[in-house]
């Protein structure tokens, strides 16, 4: 079994919890990576926290990896032009090699260049800034994640163990993606396009919240769940339970709902030989096309181009 070789490239300024993300998720991937981190000069690197770490490698290690991955700095540390030790080592990444950011290291990408014409996101405090300085990224500030091979960029913090969760995912299916979410005790997946910003995500003391109604609804995404079944079951009003619902989730009933038909559809195309019709009937959707409607709509291929995907990677 060949081993793919990630490089994490740690700048000045960088954030320690995010540097060791790749290393923490990759590496409980029963040894299908090998995670190495480099400086763009092979030196010891000053983090955001009150210390600094001593790197093993220098920029060299870039041209040898096969995914790189670009860890954050604090927003204060970002310059409006990309430093020539920084340039230098990110031209020696070989072509074609992907290329991951997380929060903030989506500046060092679209400061080269990587990202222009092309669909991005960063972290949403710093998305005001990022569209100043680089207008020709389409960026998208309330994802989780991008995916636009071979560039994939993540939104702040946690994302970035959604992004090496996805990483799993898509280069050898969800089963050891799942493994390895177990071990490292974090959610096993979040969909990239789901929202960053959530105003309230844990109700106020008192409030009544619509996480009970959501357990239900996800024991019942073959029926044709309606707002006023839904927020009949939550005992709440349906204005009062759509906006309580948009606080604590970052989206309206209805886009969840079909979120969540998509995300159970996708891992019944991985792990089943069920036809689409079936899926369709089993996700709630009523008929194969409207899944390949959602499905499309949401990462951009069919199901059976993504049926074909994972059972190569399997």
């Amino acid at each position: 079994m060949r081993r793919e070789r990630v490089v994490v490239l740690a700048l000045d300024g960088v954030y320690p919890f995010e540097l060791g993300i790749p290393s923490r998720i990759l590496g409980a991937a029963d040894g299908r990576y090998e995670v190495l981190t480099c400086s763009v000069d092979g030196r010891p690197v000053r983090t955001d926290a009150d210390y600094g770490i001593t790197v093993e490698h220098g920029p060299e290690a870039l041209a040898t990896a096969d995914t790189v991955v670009i860890a954050p700095v604090a927003p204060s540390r970002l310059a409006d032009e990309v430093p020539e030790d920084v340039l230098a080592a990110l031209a020696l990444i070989r072509p074609g090699t992907r290329i991951v950011s997380i929060c903030t290291g989506a500046f060092v990408l679209a400061s080269a260049g990587l990202l222009d014409g092309r669909r991005a996101t960063t972290h949403w405090q710093v998305a005001d800034r990022f569209r100043r300085m680089f207008p020709r990224v389409d960026l998208d500030p309330d994802v989780l994640f991008v995916d636009d091979h071979p560039f994939l960029t993540s939104a702040g913090a946690a994302s970035g163990v959604d992004i090496c969760l996805h990483l799993v995912r898509k280069d050898h299916g969800s089963r050891l993606a799942n493994s390895v979410a177990r071990r490292c005790v974090v959610p096993p997946f979040r969909d990239g396009g789901q929202a960053q910003y959530i105003e309230q995500p844990v109700p106020e003391q008192g409030a009544a919240s619509t996480a009970a109604t959501r357990a239900w609804a996800l024991e019942r995404l073959d029926e044709p769940l309606t707002l006023t079944e839904l927020s009949g079951h939550a005992r709440m009003s349906q204005r009062t339970f759509a906006r309580r619902f948009h606080d604590e989730v970052g989206l309206s009933p209805g886009r969840w709902l079909i979120q969540q038909r998509v995300v159970r559809a996708r891992h019944l195309l991985e792990s089943s030989d069920l036809t689409v019709d079936q899926i369709a009937g089993r996700v709630g959707f009523a008929t194969g096309a409207s899944l390949r409607q959602h499905l499309n709509a949401a990462i951009g291929v069919s199901p059976q181009a993504y049926r074909r995907t994972f059972q190569t990677a399997r």
